[in-house]
Order: structure tokens, then sequence, then C-alpha cells
């Protein structure tokens, strides 16, 4: 996964003091935005709805979600329902299915196939996985920002 940049604060926060970040290096504070979270949008499924409600307190918690985060956590909510969906599916109808068709002399065949279902959990818990490490959602994003967003490495040294 690509590092991502460090908050100013967190900078700061492991800084020599003035301003100034572990290297010495002066630290931009960056846009102030206001920190609070978005309104859901009420076209969300009811399954996008549910992980809204289940992750935007957390998230508020933490002090990270600002009004300007509205979609991409709408997308992530919903890339969560896509993937409930199809896994759904994959549970009910299994990992393959069988098609049927009828040519027109009346032949009929049959054969099995993976379910479509099946690729899109797949694609669904891959995005997920992408929208999730934006909002320190899954373990390893969790730890950096808890270790200061650097995942517990140093800096790389420009020289």
């Amino acid at each position: 996964m690509a590092r991502t940049a460090r908050p100013a604060a967190l900078k700061l926060l492991h800084g020599r003091g003035n301003g100034t970040d572990s290297g010495g290096r002066k630290v931009a504070t960056g846009p102030a935005f206001r920190r609070i979270a978005p309104e859901a949008p009420e076209w969300l499924s009811a399954e996008a709805a549910a992980e809204w409600d289940r992750v935007v307190p957390g998230l508020q918690r933490l002090d990270i979600l600002k009004e300007e985060d509205r979609a991409v956590l709408a997308a992530y909510c919903e890339t969560w329902a896509r993937f409930v969906e199809a896994t759904r599916d994959v549970q009910a109808n299994g990992l393959t299915i069988t098609n049927h068709s009828t040519r027109k002399d009346g032949t009929e065949s049959e054969w099995t196939t993976t379910n479509p279902a099946v690729g899109i959990a797949a694609a669904a818990g891959k995005e997920l996985r992408a929208f999730a490490a934006h909002f320190g959602l899954t373990p390893s994003t969790e730890a950096a920002l808890s270790k200061g967003g650097s995942g517990g490495e140093e800096e790389e040294n420009p020289f």
C-alpha cells in the first residue's frame, strides 16, 4: 500500500517543537477543516446506511471526519453493501451456477460456470479495503494512526 502523508498535527506531535517535524523541517498546517461528521445521504441503501451508523460515531470520536468526507464515506458504505449482497448471493446459490439454453432447433444444453457474485464480492472487497484504509478502518492503518501515521517505520531519508 502506498504511504500517505501524515497530517500536520501528527507531524507536530512527534516533532522537535517550534512548529517543526522530527527532522527539524517547518510543518505547514494545511487547511483548517471543521471537524464535524457529515450527514448521511438519504439515498444510501439500507445496508449502507447501517454501516454509516456503525462507523461514523467511532470516526467522529477520533476527530478525523469532516463534512467534505461525505462522498468517500458514502462510497465506502455502498461498497460494503455491495460486498454483503454479493456474499449473501454466494451463500445462497453457491460458488457456481448452472446455465441452461435452448437452441432454435430445440436442442437444450446445460453448463456450469462461476457465480457472477463471486467476482462482485472479490472486487467489492478489494475496493472496500482501499476505502477503509483512508479512515483507519483496517488493523494496519489503525496501527499507523496510533503510531503517528508512519506505521512505526522511520521516514525515508532523502540523502
